[in-house]
């Protein structure tokens, strides 16, 4: 069994509550009858019941043990303004803005979570990242020893070798998807919650490789120390953390490279978390990955959040919807 039937039959376990923040986007649609059919999750759509009800009898979707709720026309939405307005009357928010903010999609999902009434929130298919994450960031908020929301990507590779023993690779990259240039004390948050979140979706124990284009000093540059700097945060912090930087990728991955550039490390060679330097290179590598391995990348998934929410690509498919919804269930567990 590969790794995302595991996750599938661990979210059936324990039937989470999800909102779809887009339920008139037919792709959340589709997914949202599969969810249900595959009893992945409790599903709550948003939006108009007329037009996501027309949608589903066009795409033949079954929407019977599905609810579906319209933040304009619910009772809910005056108690979430007053939640958000009490989480950003710091940062200058009015009342009447927390009103009309409570009433969109975005921020009712996010804040059906905030106030204990569903599990985790997925949205993303029809709103940039930008808006996705703020509306996560200003109705949940960060957990208390988070300073930042990173993300990661699940990368499934097919393993091509035909003596493995396994179908295929699981890798955790990050951050690939929010934080553009990380320093130091950034680059070693995203490295422990990364960690975090490999423990709990591969079941196994992480190895975190600091990747760059130098390994163990071959090369020095402001970038190179930025990576050593990580290291040494991320080691105060958390001394029981198996983690190793500065790693070439090839270091990192493949046991005969370690043993010449690395040797004695104790995660060159057999890393599971790759922990990129900035989001130009954690983005371009899970592309990559992506298109020419012919990996699934289940994606971006919110890390640092009090509550679980979750990003969708506005290029998704239903399958993603499903596979997020999935991953996101699995966050609510703890």
């Amino acid at each position: 069994m590969n790794l995302l039937n595991t996750l599938k039959n661990r979210a059936r376990s324990t039937a989470k509550h999800i909102v779809l923040s887009e339920g008139e986007d037919p792709r959340v649609i589709a997914a949202a009858e599969i969810i249900i059919r595959d009893s992945l999750a409790k599903i709550t759509l948003l939006g108009q019941q007329q037009k996501i009800d027309a949608i589903a009898k066009e795409i033949g979707a079954n929407l019977n043990a599905i609810t579906i709720q319209d933040p304009n026309n619910s009772q809910r939405a005056n108690n979430y303004a007053r939640i958000l307005h009490e989480l950003r009357r710091s940062k200058g928010a009015t009342q009447e803005e927390s009103q009309t903010a409570a009433r969109t999609p975005l921020y009712f999902g996010n804040l059906m979570v905030a106030a204990n009434e569903a599990d985790g929130c997925v949205a993303g298919a029809a709103n940039s990242s930008a808006n996705t994450v703020r509306a996560a960031i200003q109705s949940i908020g960060l957990e208390a020893e988070s300073k930042i929301v990173s993300s990661f990507f699940l990368m499934l590779i097919p393993n091509l070798s035909k003596n493995s023993q396994q179908d295929e690779t699981a890798l955790l990259f990050a951050d690939c998807g929010i934080v553009p240039d990380p320093n130091a004390q950034e680059l070693a948050e995203i490295a422990i919650a990364t960690a975090d979140s490999a423990k709990k979706f591969l079941e196994a124990e992480p190895k975190v490789a600091l990747l760059s284009f130098s390994t163990k000093g071959s090369a020095n540059h402001h970038s190179t120390e930025k990576v050593r700097e990580a290291l040494r945060i991320a080691k105060a912090r958390r001394p029981d953390l198996m983690i190793d930087g500065e790693l070439q990728a090839d270091a990192a991955l493949v046991p005969e490279i370690a043993e010449k550039k690395a040797k004695g490390s104790p995660t060159a060679g057999s890393a599971n978390v790759l922990i990129f330097p900035d989001l130009n290179s954690g983005n371009i590598a899970y592309k990559l990955v992506e298109r020419l391995a012919k990996a699934t990348a289940i994606g971006p998934i919110l890390q640092g959040l009090k509550k679980p929410s979750n990003d969708l690509s506005r290029g998704c498919a239903t399958e993603d919807v499903v596979n997020a919804v999935t991953i996101t269930a699995i966050q609510a567990m703890s």
